[in-house]
């Protein structure tokens, strides 16, 4: 069962319950009504016939016989029925169990267990209602004890038209129960319609997503409203962005891998190739070829650990915590001066972030390596800068060229005055995914009196 039927079925439900409900309320409420006319109307006579047997002692005068149809006038209502259906029958019953019928309609009333009760050992005016059907016909009697072996007294009427009328209006009532569950079940299949028409549509989108791979960055006239399916057509647009951004960024890479490692490779194919006749060099000839072999081994295995880092900078899998930037940094420093030998200065303010400490520690740790490695004839201080979440390497070498600024950060790229050093010109890189993980930017310039400045920062939101 689909959304939409299960929405409209429960549409109905809640209407054929109401419905049902208010039905069966209105019913017992008239029921109840008439009903209870009837029964105040047969008390009003049979405490008149009993006062009249009290006075003359002698059962129901006869003023009183001719004065008990206009005690129950009857209900004024259409079905079948005439005036005598509406006259009182009066009869009484002797203590011993015997019945005389005394005015009113022609009608033999039984006399049960109850009644013979009444009449032979009941206090004086103690009653009983009930219903007796007599040649087909209903009628709801009142039996009342007179008391003192004076056996009791019976009032009833014809009620049949009474019935009729009561079971048109249940006939109405559950007619109209049944428009209105019609009506509900109508109209929840109409707003379910409205209401999961967006849902189907994103079901498709993703039925699309993973039928056949490709993904979009939105789910077109999906993405408008406030309400809770569309925050979800929003954030699933957004997922698919990310999706899109994560396979073009993972294509990208592969690619660029690929043309980077090329290089390394074709030459140690090549040598490779010579090693076949190694015994035909000189010994100074398998000297370079040796050294060739391990530089190119040494550089590819450079290549690869960079890889790996560049693809874990995002470091999403990583839990985030309070960082204090300035005791990663430190830490950060001494791993470099055992490397290098180079003293680092830190500036810090105490920034604290909520960030992924290894992806930090990895960006930090790249600017660093970079200082040190382009300076690598200085001995001066680098100097770190850390102020509200921004974290800047200031370094004393040769500058950036303004027109490498801004490829500095890109995938593999190397200015033409670092081809000479080592490196894959990948740890740049590296830092701008890690400032871009965490919501912020990077930057690159010139130091005042020479040299670079380069940092990064994360998102003020992140400041604790």
């Amino acid at each position: 069962m689909t959304l939409r039927s299960r929405l409209a079925l429960g549409f109905a439900s809640v209407g054929a319950a109401v419905a049902v409900l208010v039905g069966a309320l209105s019913y017992r409420a008239a029921s109840d009504r008439v009903l209870s006319e009837i029964d105040r109307t047969l008390r009003s006579a049979a405490v008149a016939l009993a006062q009249t047997e009290e006075t003359d002692r002698r059962p129901a005068s006869s003023e009183v016989i001719a004065q008990a149809p206009e005690l129950f006038p009857g209900p004024d209502l259409p079905g079948p029925g005439d005036e005598k259906d509406r006259r009182l029958i009066l009869q009484t019953v002797a203590a011993d169990g015997t019945s005389v019928h005394v005015g009113g309609p022609d009608v033999r009333l039984p006399v049960s267990d109850l009644a013979r009760r009444l009449a032979a050992s009941g206090d004086t005016g103690e009653s009983a209602i009930t219903e007796v059907v007599v040649a087909g016909r209903t009628y709801r009697r009142l039996t009342t004890a007179l008391g003192r072996d004076r056996g009791a007294l019976q009032v009833a009427v014809d009620v049949d038209q009474t019935h009729f009328v009561l079971t048109g209006m249940a006939r109405e009532i559950t007619m109209v129960s049944l428009a209105v569950m019609l009506a509900a079940a109508g109209a929840g299949w109409l707003v379910a319609g409205r209401i999961t028409r967006r849902l189907v549509r994103l079901a498709q989108v993703a039925e699309e997503v993973s039928a056949d791979g490709r993904v979009g960055s939105e789910v077109p006239g999906l993405v408008g409203g406030e309400d809770e399916v569309g925050r979800l057509a929003r954030s699933f647009s957004g997922m698919l962005g990310r999706i899109a951004a994560a396979r073009d960024a993972q294509e990208r890479l592969v690619h660029d891998a690929a043309h980077e490692l090329r290089t390394p490779l074709t030459s140690l194919r090549a040598n490779a190739t010579v090693l076949r006749r190694v015994a035909e060099l000189s010994p100074q000839a398998r000297d370079r070829l040796l050294d060739d072999v391990e530089g190119e081994t040494g550089e590819l295995a450079d290549l690869v650990d960079e890889l790996v880092e560049l693809a874990l900078a995002g470091g999403h899998d990583e839990a985030e915590e309070a960082v204090e930037l300035a005791s990663v940094a430190r830490r950060v420093a001494r791993r470099v001066y055992r490397r290098t030998g180079r003293l680092v200065h830190i500036d810090a303010d105490g920034s604290v972030v909520r960030g992924r400490p290894q992806g930090l520690e990895r960006a930090m740790g790249n600017l660093l390596e970079n200082a040190a490695k382009f300076d690598h004839d200085g001995d001066g201080l680098i100097e770190v800068g850390i102020r509200r979440g921004a974290f800047v390497v200031s370094d004393r070498g040769p500058g950036i060229a303004a027109d490498d600024l801004p490829h500095v950060f890109d995938r593999f790229y190397r200015a033409d005055s670092a081809r000479a050093l080592p490196g894959s010109g990948l740890g740049l890189a590296i830092v701008r995914e890690v400032a871009e993980a965490h919501g912020g930017t990077v930057t690159a310039g010139p130091r005042p009196g020479g040299g670079a400045r380069i940092g990064f920062t994360v998102d003020e939101s992140r400041l604790l």
